[in-house]
């Protein structure tokens, strides 16, 4: 069979032996044939048994932790890159991937696209050829992979939790939103919206944030919880929110979070929640003014007038804001220098928009003028 190049049937040999051995519980032949084998390289040239081995060493590695050698465990599991395995199923790479260790939570999180818990996308194969390496079923004990999804995400919010990386906490809590078994049950996705609301608003100002909070805001579940639409609302519209009624309104709700599935947001969270209150205010008076006093801008931000200088400088160092203070004269000017190349083409654009009215404004006199002067012909 080796000569002869047949794949199948020598493997068929090859694992008769071995179960041979092993139910005779023969163990010093087995190893002696194993060896055999194993120096027979055409005869294993396209038997693998890379899967094999990354099942023993994920049993070995909870062995090793439920004796405690943590380390240990870790270690073993992070020289397996299930990843290039063509032939393990998707549902048991993803869970190898989860159970490897957190210190490098998120290179491993790369190696798992968000795509492949697309249920959806995967496409029915075509029957393999005899021969042809197969894809194997994966083992009972490996969860579904929306099940799979899920721990993924939740692995992520934790990961996410230590650097308080609020937006991808969010998106986090959004993709497991998304799952058909918690949009189906109000207890479940109840607590995932009200979390989605609570990390969009913390989360600081920029495209993304500002894409996603409306299309929160399109949801129609969110009426089910209409405190959080109103949360939302607050911070798409151009308005000035007053820290201490704002507070007391949702001071209970944020409080609640504690019993609520997923836990506490953290005390960071009011502070942080505070800060995106000013930054929004900030961001309101800049859509009115071009120019306004620094001690107006407080009193309008209930600040001192040293916190809103703090406040405004710090959006203008991350770029939230496009600002410039006059200190000795206490102004505050929101639009930003034109240079004289935008200046003359300002100027040009105009000049245009004028020439354009004036021809309208030519043809329309001809036209009336032509008009009346039909019927003068005629009589």
């Amino acid at each position: 069979m080796r000569l002869a190049a047949d794949v199948s049937g020598t493997r068929k040999v090859v694992v008769a032996i071995v179960q041979i051995c092993y139910e005779a519980r023969a163990w010093k032949t087995l190893n002696e044939q194993i060896s055999v084998l194993n120096k027979k390289r055409a005869q294993l040239k396209q038997i693998y048994v890379e899967i094999e081995r990354a099942r023993l060493v994920r049993k070995l590695a909870k062995i090793k932790e439920e004796q405690g050698l943590i380390a240990e465990a870790a270690d073993l599991m992070q020289e397996v890159a299930v990843e290039t395995f063509g032939a393990m199923a998707k549902t048991e790479k993803i869970a190898f991937i989860l159970e490897q260790d957190y210190m490098r939570a998120q290179i491993l999180s790369r190696r798992i696209s968000p795509k492949a818990f697309d249920a959806g996308t995967l496409k029915e194969k075509k029957k393999p050829k005899e021969g042809d390496n197969m894809v194997e079923e994966a083992p009972p004990e490996i969860p579904s992979l929306l099940e799979l999804k899920r721990i993924y995400y939740e692995l992520m919010i934790r990961y996410y939790s230590h650097n308080n990386d609020y937006l991808e906490i969010c998106r986090s809590y959004k993709a497991i939103y998304d799952i058909p078994s918690v949009k189906e049950d109000p207890a479940q996705w109840i607590p995932v919206l009200r979390k989605i609301c609570w990390y969009l608003v913390l989360s600081p100002h920029d495209p993304m944030q500002s894409s996603l909070l409306n299309a929160t805001l399109e949801d129609k579940k969110l009426l089910e919880i209409p405190k959080f639409r109103a949360l939302l609302k607050h911070f798409v519209t151009m308005e000035v929110i007053q820290w201490v009624p704002f507070w007391e309104i949702y001071q209970s709700e944020f409080g609640q979070e504690r019993t609520m599935p997923g836990g506490f947001i953290g005390d960071k969270a009011a502070e942080d929640l505070r800060q995106r209150v000013i930054e929004h205010n900030i961001l309101v008076v800049s859509k009115y003014y071009s120019r306004i006093s620094l001690a107006r801008l407080a009193e309008l931000l209930c600040l001192s007038v040293q916190e809103t200088e703090k406040h405004l400088s710090d959006m203008v160092v991350l770029k939230s804001l496009v600002a410039k203070v006059d200190r000795p004269a206490g102004i505050v000017c929101f639009r930003a220098a034109k240079d004289s190349n935008e200046i003359l083409n300002s100027w040009a654009i105009n000049i245009e928009k004028l020439l354009d009215l004036v021809e309208k404004s030519c043809h329309q006199i001809h036209k009336e003028t032509m008009v009346h002067k039909a019927p003068l012909k005629v009589q």
